[in-house]
Parts: C-alpha cells; sequence; structure tokens
C-alpha cells in the first residue's frame, strides 16, 4: 500500500524532497525552496501512481536514471500559470510603440521576429500576437501577410500541446475588439482563429540549453520565469536574452522582477517591466 501523506498522497520525506530538488535544480535551474515540499508532493503524486512507484524513494531513483520521466517531472514542476493580456501594460507598450515599428518594417519588406520564452499553455504568445495585429484591418493583414513570426517556447510539452490547439474555457481578459476579430465562439470556450496560429511557433526548449534560434528578435518577453530561478541562472539568462535582440528592440519581464544582472547597463528602461537594448 501506498504511504499517505497529510495531503492524502504518498509522503514525501525531506531527503526524497531535497533530491527532487537537486535534480530540478541541475537540469532545469528550478529553485526549490522547503516551503515547496507540500506542492511537490501533490504535482509528482500522479507521476507516482504513472510508474507504479509506491513511495517517493523510488519515484527518485527512477528520475536520477531515466531522462524521459525525469524530464516529465521537472514539466510537471514548472509554473504554467498564465492568462490572456497578464499585465496589460506590456501589451499596450507593443500595441502603442512596437506596432506602428514593425508596420513600417513590413512595408520595407524587412524580416520581424518576437520570442515569448515561457510562454506556458500559449496566452502570453497570442496575447502578443493580437496586439501586434490589432482590429482586423490592412495593417493587420500586412502583418500576416508579411515576413513575421512569433516563436514561443516552454519546457512542458504538456503544455505547449495546449497551446497548439488554440481553445480556452474563457476570454474575458481580451479586450472586445481582438475578441472579435481574432477569436471564434466553441461550444468549450473560445478558438484562437486560424490566422493567429499561424503566425505562432511553438517548441519546446529548456532556457538553460542551447538555443536552436537563428538571427536575431525584435522583442523577447520573458515574464514571470526567473523568479524560479538562482541569481547566477538569472545573471546568465538575462545576459544571453540581451545577446538575441536586435538594438533597440525590447526584453519584457515582470513587473515586479528586477533586471539584476551585470548586463542591465545593455538596456535603458522603458516602462514596468520594459527595457529597450541600447543601441
Amino acid at each position: 500500500m501506498f504511504r499517505k501523506s497529510s495531503g492524502g498522497g504518498p509522503a514525501l520525506s525531506p531527503a526524497d524532497f531535497a533530491a527532487i530538488a537537486t535534480l530540478a535544480h541541475s537540469h532545469a535551474g528550478i529553485v526549490l525552496g522547503p516551503e515547496k515540499a507540500a506542492s511537490v508532493a501533490v504535482r509528482l503524486s500522479a507521476r507516482l501512481r504513472a510508474r507504479g512507484c509506491e513511495v517517493f524513494a523510488d519515484y527518485v531513483a527512477l528520475i536520477r536514471t531515466d531522462s524521459e520521466e525525469r524530464a516529465l517531472a521537472i514539466e510537471t514542476l514548472a509554473d504554467t500559470g498564465t492568462a490572456f493580456f497578464r499585465d496589460d501594460g506590456h501589451f499596450r507598450h507593443v500595441a502603442e510603440h512596437l506596432r506602428p515599428a514593425i508596420l513600417d518594417r513590413v512595408a520595407r519588406g524587412d524580416r520581424v521576429r518576437l520570442w515569448s520564452a515561457g510562454c506556458a499553455t500559449g496566452e502570453e504568445a497570442y496575447s502578443l500576437a493580437l496586439a501586434l495585429l490589432g482590429p482586423a484591418s490592412a495593417d493587420a493583414r500586412a502583418i500576416l501577410d508579411g515576413d513575421v513570426l512569433i516563436l514561443a517556447t516552454d519546457l512542458s510539452r504538456q503544455a505547449l500541446d495546449a497551446a497548439r490547439r488554440g481553445l480556452y474555457p474563457a476570454a474575458a481578459n481580451i479586450p472586445p475588439p481582438l475578441r472579435a476579430a481574432w477569436t471564434a465562439a466553441v461550444p468549450a470556450g473560445i478558438e484562437i482563429r486560424e490566422a493567429v496560429r499561424n503566425l505562432i511557433r511553438f517548441r519546446q526548449l529548456n532556457l538553460l540549453n542551447a538555443w536552436p534560434v537563428s538571427g536575431l528578435f525584435d522583442a523577447i518577453l520573458c515574464r514571470n520565469v526567473m523568479p524560479d530561478f538562482d541569481e547566477p541562472t538569472r545573471h546568465r539568462l538575462i545576459g544571453r536574452l540581451a545577446d538575441q535582440i536586435v538594438p533597440g528592440g525590447h526584453l519584457y519581464i515582470g513587473v515586479d522582477e528586477p533586471l539584476a544582472s551585470p548586463a542591465a547597463d545593455r538596456f535603458a528602461p522603458a516602462g514596468q517591466g520594459i527595457f529597450r537594448k541600447r543601441a
């Protein structure tokens, strides 16, 4: 029989929690403090059942040697909380500042690339696309027909599968003109229209590993991702993000996150959680 925790699942000992935390940090840079132990136990209990492990010690032994299951465990622990137009000031900035500049570049036939790094189930990437398109218009058609692409990456393959489907139970945070133009009502809620989905390429990516990307980005959103990392990892990540942004391009991070890194002087503040790369 399973040994039960007070929450009804197998008990997670301090030693097993420490082992899981070490694996999450070494393979994904995720920091799990002791206060996360109960959450870890709840999130991983389904994986124990799926693999027939009666106790966490058996599951820890498994993920130490089984790289596929280890990846599934880390994906399960990754925070995928998100919403449409979360921190909407960022998307106002996209609409008011990035969109006019991008329309000028599209008119010249230029290549435009944006990146939602840590896109979870897709709401951020779709919000970025809708803010860029605006209501249905000739300008929106120019963007759809131009060399414009949004890369959207996440650690979790399950979250990415949901993002690709573009089906959501509600659209309360999407501004009505954008909702009318770019979503369709379905029995379960809304569906993002195909034209918008075609702007986005969803890919699985661990931000700590090599980035198989070519060229630079006009803007990168890496919001509410870095609090999961320790300070050295955040410093390295911000430096790598800076390397991937064109001069004059923008980096968006969580509104409560400081841009604390030796690379911070490569940016100028442009709003709350918004930074413009210096030329």
